[in-house]
């Protein structure tokens, strides 16, 4: 039986699903001759891991009451008795971190893996790396920071995998480093990246005004709890840069000329999210209307996407035909067109949910499973 060793950080959405999914899949993976040995999780303020990490791990009951205990908003601290585990604080989580992946990096090996949100991550990720370890990211952040991040993340391809940065469980990154493996020069990406923008985009095209299909996407649960974290653009820019970097491009984010779909003083730091929603975003409505109705008398319709072409990243609204791929996108779902040598008529299209903690927490699992011929 091949063990691989997991250490999570993060446990929001994502984090505790993929816990989850680790617990419902022993039979599955056991059948596939692999183990996952879960040897530490950690959010924001506090690490849990067993007393022995060569030895032990966190059993399935255990690691059920720390999602029971994250959904409920608590720390990680608050963990009751069940016994074999330690908790360490925020001021010791960095240092036990690190030890975890000397302990284990070269020796046994260890899957570093990042379903936080944080920028915070990076440098643990720098120093996992450094000791022989592996890392697999649902988090954007350590792949869209500075290139000296990314040159480092990026520099052994073989330990890192990152598909849920990207639509979630969709094969975009094993599709993309297939073509560029295979020497097929891609020349264009075009996708439509994000499950908010993408519901927003379509219900718009049914005549329904922004304002309304906002408040609904709220209510459905589909955007953050500030709307604008999703209408800014920057959560597309972010895949957009790990795309346009896959394909050797060197950029950073500020060269992404990014679409905002609300005006500066209707920012975060100037207004506030029920003011946001209650008055200004009706202010948004008729421009919006007019570009619909515009888009419909060309033919086509509105879809929020991302542009990649030469060196050039571009994120914003477009008038799309009707009949495409992406004009006959509807709802959450996620569609990417590559566009290269072999695909030059007729792209290649990957499409589905690409989003949701369930389907991303899945993407992960797969990611680590994928790992396991690095594994002794």
């Amino acid at each position: 039986m091949k063990k691989i060793a997991v250490l999570l950080m993060g446990c929001g959405g994502v984090g505790r699903h993929l816990l989850q999914h680790i617990a419902s899949c022993r039979s599955l993976h056991a059948k596939m001759g692999v183990q996952l040995r879960v040897v530490g999780v950690c959010d924001s303020k506090s690490l849990v891991a067993p007393m022995d990490v060569l030895k032990e791990e966190l059993n399935d009951e255990l690691l059920s009451e720390v999602c029971r205990i994250k959904s409920s908003g608590l720390a990680l601290s608050k963990l009751g008795a069940l016994g074999g585990y330690r908790v360490f604080n925020a001021s010791e989580l960095s240092r036990e971190t690190e030890e975890i992946a000397k302990l284990l990096g070269k020796s046994a090996g260890l899957a570093v893996v990042d379903c936080s949100a944080s920028m915070e991550t990076i440098e643990i990720l720098m120093k996992a790396v450094d000791l022989g370890c592996c890392v697999v990211l649902a988090n954007k952040k350590p792949l869209t920071s500075t290139l000296e991040h990314y040159d480092k993340l990026a520099l052994h391809p073989r330990f890192i995998r990152h598909e849920s940065t990207v639509g979630a469980g969709l094969p975009v990154i094993a599709s993309l480093n297939r073509i560029i493996s295979s020497g097929d020069p891609v020349h264009r990406i075009v996708g439509s990246l994000s499950g908010t923008l993408g519901y927003v985009m379509s219900e718009l095209e049914d005549g329904k005004p922004l304002s309304q299909v906002v408040q609904a996407a709220k209510t459905l649960g589909y955007t953050e709890p500030d709307p604008r974290d999703d209408l800014s653009g920057m959560d597309v820019a972010r895949k957009g840069l790990i795309l346009a970097r896959l394909l050797g491009k060197r950029i950073i984010m500020d060269s992404i000329k990014i679409e905002s779909m609300y005006p500066e003083e209707m920012g975060p730091g100037l207004m506030s999210v029920d003011d946001f929603l209650h008055n200004g975003i009706v202010k948004l409505d008729q421009n919006i209307e007019e570009r619909v109705k515009r888009a419909s008398s060309n033919g086509c319709v509105l879809r929020y996407v991302c542009v990649i072409e030469g060196s050039s990243v571009q994120v914003g609204i477009r008038e799309v035909p009707k009949d495409s791929p992406l004009g006959r996108l509807r709802g959450s779902d996620n569609i990417v067109e590559i566009y290269s040598r072999c695909y030059k008529e007729q792209p290649l299209v990957i499409q589905g949910a690409g989003a949701g903690n369930d389907t991303t927490a899945a993407g992960v699992l797969a990611d680590i499973i994928d790992l396991q011929d690095l594994f002794h």
